[in-house]
């Protein structure tokens, strides 16, 4: 959660916590809710309130075969995440292979990031339901033990598939980025449009999971910060999250927006574009800055080729890769108010869908990586009722 090791900008403490309790329904990534006075919480409070499933620590070691090297998923800031299985309905370890695959996360004591961030993830993830977030299904409170449960993403971080080179990552075709950028951006809509809206502060490619359709769903809200309330156009913060994707004048300033998340997705869009890291020193010199090097190509129609990744060769139209370029160059406007907001940037990448083209090459894409395992989710596009984002715990 909030993964950022060498590239952490800086770290901040967090004060207080803050809850308010909304229900309403979305469709897509917009929908109205009702509201209750925001009033402090207790992380007793946090967690007798939650709905998520309390998992002894006992079961989740047994889970995870006592947390075995060969069962890691992925490391960051917050600690290590590991492959396990569990009764669907009792939520016992089962023997590896059968029930229910989890994705379990275990707190590093001695890794950047802590206990307040795991409460702010159940603070989020205990309230927020959406196809394009990732599920929490139940967290670890034991001792020293801090763990969140999530479901499973067959498919992992859109990082891994964009830049890591082996069998199992084949290079993600034009159709599947656009279609992964869609979701990101519904998931992000979802949040932007809470009554209390919710910034997630830390978006970025690491933090997009796939599931077995290559749907996408936002992970990792331990540093997710509620948005400004009232008359106020901004939350004051201390500077925290990812080198390369953060707003420049939330670097400025702590000054935080929604805004700032529309730069970030900016930077990952770009990076799907271009199949680069935001921030890559191995990089000759003056493209080190995925941003400061392509931007002088977005904003020419006939040079926008040089920034498309080459692997995506044929398989897109000029009229498509200008559109998505200028998608992301809007995206990342030095001054935010000439940033889209997150429903124009959705609408623009609704336009940028190939049905057909997409399903095909959705189906090309799982026979080559047929390992994974369905977690059940469903369609992003359908319409169904979700509960609205609560209020959730501000920082200093």
């Amino acid at each position: 959660m909030g993964v950022c090791w060498s590239n952490k900008i800086k770290a901040e403490t967090p004060s207080h916590t803050g809850f308010n309790s909304k229900n309403g329904s979305a469709s897509n990534s917009r929908a109205s809710s009702g509201s209750m006075p925001v009033t402090p919480r207790s992380e007793g409070e946090i967690l007798q309130s939650t709905k998520l499933k309390s998992i002894g620590f006992s079961e989740l070691k047994n889970a995870t075969r006592n947390f075995r090297p060969d069962s890691v998923l992925g490391d960051g800031g917050f600690g290590s995440v590991f492959k396990g299985w569990i009764d669907e309905s009792s939520f016992i370890a089962t023997k590896a292979g059968t029930g229910t695959v989890i994705a379990v996360k275990r707190l590093n004591q001695d890794g950047i990031q802590g206990h307040k961030e795991w409460l702010t993830e159940i603070n989020y993830l205990g309230e927020l339901h959406h196809p394009n977030l990732v599920k929490l299904i139940g967290y670890c409170l034991e001792d020293d033990h801090r763990l969140l449960v999530y479901e499973f993403m067959p498919k992992g971080s859109m990082e891994n598939h964009l830049f890591r080179r082996s069998t199992h990552f084949q290079p993600l075709s034009w159709s599947l980025r656009m279609k992964i950028a869609l979701g990101a951006a519904r998931g992000l809509a979802f949040l932007h449009n809470a009554e209390t809206q919710v910034i997630h502060r830390d978006f970025k490619s690491a933090n997009i999971l796939l599931d077995s359709n290559y749907n996408a769903k936002l992970s990792d809200f331990g540093l997710a910060r509620d948005g400004p309330t009232g008359d106020k156009s901004h939350v004051s913060t201390r500077v925290i999250g990812t080198q390369g994707y953060a707003a420049p004048e939330y670097l400025a300033t702590g000054h935080l927006t929604a805004k700032s998340d529309i730069y970030s997705f900016g930077v990952v869009l770009l990076e799907m574009l271009s199949g680069r890291r935001a921030i890559d020193k191995n990089r000759p010199t003056g493209e080190h800055n995925l941003v400061e090097w392509a931007k002088p190509y977005l904003r020419n129609k006939r040079r926008v080729f040089r920034v498309i990744d080459s692997r995506l060769e044929g398989q897109y139209s000029l009229n498509r890769a200008q559109k998505a370029a200028n998608l992301a160059l809007q995206c990342l406007s030095i001054d935010p108010r000439y940033r889209p907001d997150v429903n124009e940037v959705v609408t623009t990448l609704e336009e940028l869908q190939e049905t057909k083209d997409m399903q095909k090459s959705t189906q090309k894409e799982n026979h080559v990586t047929s390992h994974g395992h369905s977690n059940g989710a469903p369609n992003a596009s359908r319409v169904t009722a979700y509960p609205r984002p609560s209020a959730s715990p501000l920082f200093a």
